[in-house]
This record gives C-alpha cells, sequence and structure tokens, in this order.
C-alpha cells in the first residue's frame, strides 16, 4: 500500500502523554496548536486518527502531500 506525508494539525498543545502517544510522528507545536506529520499509508493514518480521536483532541486541519513518499 502506498504512503503519503500526512500532516494533521489538532487544537491545543500537547503534554507528555499526547507527546508519548504519537512517539511516531513529527510533533510541532506553536502554543495554540500543534502540527503532526509523518510518512503513513491509508491504515497507518486510520490509526494516527484513532489516537487523536481517544485523546479527545480537536483536528482543525488534515492535509496530504501531493507526492507519495514509496
Amino acid at each position: 500500500m502506498p504512503t503519503h506525508r500526512y500532516r494533521i494539525v489538532v487544537s491545543g498543545a500537547l503534554g507528555k502523554v499526547g507527546r508519548d502517544v504519537f512517539w511516531d510522528l513529527r510533533i510541532e507545536g506553536n502554543g495554540t496548536n500543534t502540527a503532526l506529520t509523518g510518512d503513513l499509508d491509508q491504515a497507518a493514518l486510520y490509526g494516527v486518527l484513532d489516537r487523536i480521536l481517544v485523546l479527545g483532541l480537536e483536528i482543525v486541519e488534515l492535509s496530504r502531500s501531493p507526492e507519495r513518499t514509496q
């Protein structure tokens, strides 16, 4: 299954638990929102979205790079 680079922006900052949950993604916070970036296939994307749901985070933006990473 092909992978793509995804960027998911969630509202708020992530604490230690949130950062530990998303250990496999690049995490960038700006004080207001947190961006999670990684190369994911469709199954992995749904897994990340499930983790976001479990933590009760609000998705502000989800985007996919137009180029495949593999």
